[in-house]
């Protein structure tokens, strides 16, 4: 599968997941960039994504697609040991968050659902669609080469 196509079925994936009540937006998008990089880490730990949704547990603040997918991209760019560098992390949710910005003009949740009645099938469609948006984009970022990402050694080390 390209590139292209790998982008396309995350969108169609994490929209699919939403929209069939599987997953919520952050749940969506982590578990898509998950299996785009052949799971690093069980399924299992989407429980850590199950709290953002809908601006972090009903709140209102940050979109949970978008928190999401800034998790999503710690599968390639983050760290497991202390004080170990993050090269490629900062710079690749910067990324996302600017990508989303200038799609959408805020970050919000509340911001971004106030046209809509809570739950109803217009703020769902939505939800559905940014799920999508930043799925692609998680998958776009994690695929490309130009950021450096951490690599384990055959002793298990990083390196950044």
């Amino acid at each position: 599968m390209d590139r292209d196509e790998a982008i396309q079925k995350a969108r169609t994936e994490a929209e699919e997941m939403y929209r069939n009540g599987q997953f919520l937006c952050s749940e969506a998008v982590f578990l898509v960039a998950n299996e785009y990089l052949c799971k690093p880490v069980s399924d299992e730990v989407v429980k850590l994504a199950s709290g953002f949704p809908v601006g972090m547990g009903l709140a209102g603040c940050a979109c949970g697609a978008l928190t999401g997918g800034v998790m999503s991209l710690g599968l390639k760019y983050g760290r497991t040991q202390a004080a170990a560098p993050t090269p490629g992390m900062f710079e690749a949710a910067k990324e996302l968050h600017a990508r989303f910005l200038a799609r959408r003009k805020s970050v919000c949740c509340r911001v971004l659902i106030r046209k809509f009645q809570m739950g109803s099938p217009e703020h769902i469609q939505q939800c559905i669609t940014i799920t999508g948006e930043v799925a692609a984009d998680v998958i776009d970022i994690l695929s490309r080469d130009d950021l450096p990402s951490i690599q384990s050694n055959s002793n298990g080390e990083t390196n950044g």
